[in-house]
């Protein structure tokens, strides 16, 4: 994910405002587009197919329920769930080892995760409660949602935000407030249980929950305009007590790809490979 500094010499009122109007005006883009009914659909047929090459292979917590992933100034950030087990967590690319970790209270699930500027946002699954940490992990404030919370990342301006159905919400990064969405759909109909997702080079990556697959998503129209395809990416002999493909995070800087699981042992680097 590509992350939005807003310089620090800037007032808080300032940078709010920056945020705001940033915000704003991908908003009114979407609408320009959504109301002209400019037709930027793909036809099923062309609509590409990616596998993958396997570049490098890093360890990963085995215990981790993965459910939000960022790299971000060299290392991984890491949303995990599972009631008792939920936590936020930095950890380092080459070793997995866990360089710092806070858990969420034994009632809460937790879900997807972005950084945004100097702050990281964290959702809950069904509790309509999500956090905001400065970088060291402490707490600066808790805010509410309607509903589900599953994935989440942010375009430099506003969060998107997923929550199992097709639809991908817009949220004002200041006051959270729900100020847009779009339907995901490619020429079948919509796309369902969009789960945790990674906004890389103006596309929102977006896995679906109990597949293989990872959406390419327009997000001023919702059309899918790639898939990629991961079957067999986990070995077999490391399958055993994994859960499922969930998981993407990408350095902007170096132009890496890494995906992983729910309990995956591994952490994937990936090259995608057109079909």
């Amino acid at each position: 994910m590509e992350a939005f500094y807003i310089p620090s010499k800037l007032s808080s009122a300032m940078r709010k405002q920056n945020i705001i109007v940033l915000c704003t005006l991908f908003l009114a883009t979407l609408i320009v587009i959504v109301v002209a009914g400019i037709n930027l659909s793909t036809s099923s047929s062309s609509i590409p197919t990616y596998g993958y090459k396997v570049v490098a292979t890093y360890p990963h917590d085995p215990s981790a329920f993965t459910e939000g992933l960022t790299y971000f100034n060299g290392s991984l950030y890491e949303s995990t769930g599972l009631y008792g087990n939920s936590s936020l967590r930095q950890v380092d690319l080459e070793t997995g080892a866990v360089q710092k970790i806070i858990y969420l209270n034994s009632s809460l699930f937790g879900e997807g995760m972005t950084v945004f500027g100097d702050r990281i946002i964290q959702l809950t699954w069904q509790s309509h409660i999500g956090f905001v940490y400065d970088m060291n992990f402490t707490l600066l404030q808790e805010f509410t949602y309607p509903t589900e919370g599953w994935g989440l990342t942010n375009n430099g301006s506003c969060l998107i935000m997923s929550d199992g159905t097709s639809t991908l919400y817009f949220l004002d990064p200041v006051s959270f407030a729900f100020i847009g969405n779009v339907t995901v759909h490619d020429n079948s109909g919509p796309v369902t249980e969009l789960n945790e997702l990674e906004y890389i080079n103006g596309t929102v990556y977006a896995n679906v929950w109990q597949t293989n697959r990872i959406a390419m998503i327009s997000p001023q129209t919702g059309q899918v305009i790639g898939w990629i395809d991961l079957t067999g990416l986990l070995p077999k002999n490391e399958s055993q007590n994994a859960d499922v493909l969930n998981g993407i995070a990408y350095d902007s800087a170096n132009n890496r790809l890494f995906v992983t699981g729910k309990l995956w042992p591994s952490l994937f680097q990936i090259q995608l490979v057109p079909k």
